[in-house]
């Protein structure tokens, strides 16, 4: 997996990307991180990349020109013209479904904005998707690129020491993570489930199962109708649906 990130800070991703699991993925070459300057094509020796927006407003604009010659850098390099993702608050809010699509390219461009935005023309040239990590608004683009290259990044195989860990978590089947414990067996007065501690594969991961759903029916009850759910699954949440109603 290649990833380009076309940015005016460069080093913001470079420290970001190189620690713990995706920087052990980098040194492995399992992943790549290529970060390109948008300054470097900003064609004066002031390298400036922004002007005052048309029709008048506050704030700055970045140019087209730059960005453009920045992403045509990037396709001279890999010979074709990869999936390209501009984050922004105006794009689909990212989750795990689209984590495992962007995880199945081979190369990837991240187009991270600043001042007030990006010139729309070049957006409708280049950029192929439109996302958010949320409803709010940051000073750039390069925090979500790295939340985006940290979800798929930990997809692809070899990243994790154990790769089974990524189909078990959070978001598979559309449910919650069941809770986690460790040791010691009981802390402050509170133990560790017998159900762990009883050795019975199939009867923790029976009980595991069911803490997904309960956590997700508390917590994000949303994702209950979309959930991967047996039949048997089915029944126990209409019991549980029927136990607080009474």
């Amino acid at each position: 997996m290649n990833f380009h990130v076309l940015t005016l800070f460069p080093e913001m991703i470079d420290q970001g990307v190189h620690t713990s699991i995706t920087g052990r993925a980098i040194d492995k070459g399992i992943i790549r991180v290529n970060t390109v300057n948008i300054r470097d094509f900003a064609g004066n020796k002031y390298g400036q990349v922004d002007d005052y927006p048309y029709g008048g407003g506050a704030g700055m604009v970045m140019q087209p020109g730059p960005v453009y010659q920045s992403y045509q850098s990037v396709i001279q390099q890999i010979g074709y013209k990869p999936r390209v993702i501009y984050l922004t608050p105006q794009g689909n809010v990212f989750h795990q479904k689209m984590a495992e699509e962007f995880s199945q390219d081979e190369d990837i461009i991240f187009l991270c904005g600043h001042y007030e935005g990006i010139d729309e023309r070049v957006l409708e040239m280049i950029v192929t998707d439109y996302v958010s990590i949320g409803d709010y608004v940051l000073t750039g683009g390069e925090l979500p690129s790295m939340v985006v290259m940290d979800a798929v990044s930990r997809l692809i195989p070899g990243v994790l020491n154990n790769d089974v860990s990524a189909e078990f978590e959070s978001f598979h089947d559309n449910l919650l993570e069941y809770p986690q414990y460790t040791r010691p067996v009981e802390f402050m007065g509170k133990k560790v489930p017998e159900i762990l501690l009883s050795g019975n594969h199939p009867k923790v991961e029976q009980w595991r199962r069911e803490q997904s759903i309960l956590r997700t029916m508390k917590q994000r009850p949303d994702l209950i109708k979309s959930a991967n759910l047996t039949e048997e699954e089915e029944r126990f949440i209409q019991s549980l649906k029927s136990k607080n109603t009474k």
